[in-house]
């Protein structure tokens, strides 16, 4: 993909989800399907096994705080300085990076869909003819359709970039925006507010 500056945003507005890969339910189906894994509704499981992620902030108080380390791949959670949850990432690839700064969330989104990035199927047989379109490039054909990438539990916090559901291939692979297995970006989105500071490294 095409490097992409921040503009503003009204141009980034969720511009960060790069294609799944073969076999996810966003990519091989017209509709959501739902999956009871660490995917979610529309994304597999991640790549790897993950080992790392877990959550011990259901009754905790505190003040919460995400640090998001690009190098570990890891997002952390805390309360009021107490680490209570830890998450496997995949945050931006190398042209499109998860930039690194102090942030708040500014918005939470529970069923946000990407407004620039998708796929383009064929309407009469559902067949996907472009599985990472950009809006601002790629416009259905003559019996096409477009259909906008899912981005559940959508956390706003740099522009257009956030935290969300996504495919986890073990790297660094999004258009910027730092993507969760489905139960931990749950656990992060029922517990952060407007205003939870995030710290990326």
């Amino acid at each position: 993909m095409k490097y992409i500056l921040l503009l503003g945003a009204s141009l980034l507005l969720a511009s960060c989800f790069n294609s799944s890969p073969p076999g996810s339910d966003y990519m091989a189906g017209v509709g959501p399907v739902h999956r009871p894994t660490s995917g979610g509704p529309h994304h597999p499981a991640p790549a790897i096994p993950d080992d790392v992620s877990y959550w011990d902030g259901d009754g905790v108080s505190g003040s919460p705080l995400i640090k998001i380390n690009r190098r570990e791949q890891k997002a952390y959670f805390y309360k009021s300085g107490v680490l209570v949850g830890v998450s496997r990432i995949s945050s931006g690839k190398e042209d499109t990076g998860t930039r690194a700064g102090a942030f708040k969330v500014s918005q939470k989104s529970k069923d946000h869909k990407s407004s620039l990035y998708g796929v383009i199927k064929d309407k009469a047989t559902g067949e996907t003819v472009n599985d990472n379109a950009d809006t601002r490039v790629d416009k259905p054909g003559p019996g096409q359709v477009f259909y906008n990438a899912p981005m559940p539990n959508f956390m706003r916090f740099d522009g257009g970039i956030g935290m969300h559901t996504g495919y986890l291939p073990g790297y660094a692979a999004s258009h910027g925006c730092v993507r969760m297995p489905h139960h931990m970006s749950e656990k992060f989105f029922d517990n952060v507010e407007i205003g939870t500071p995030v710290i990326v490294e």
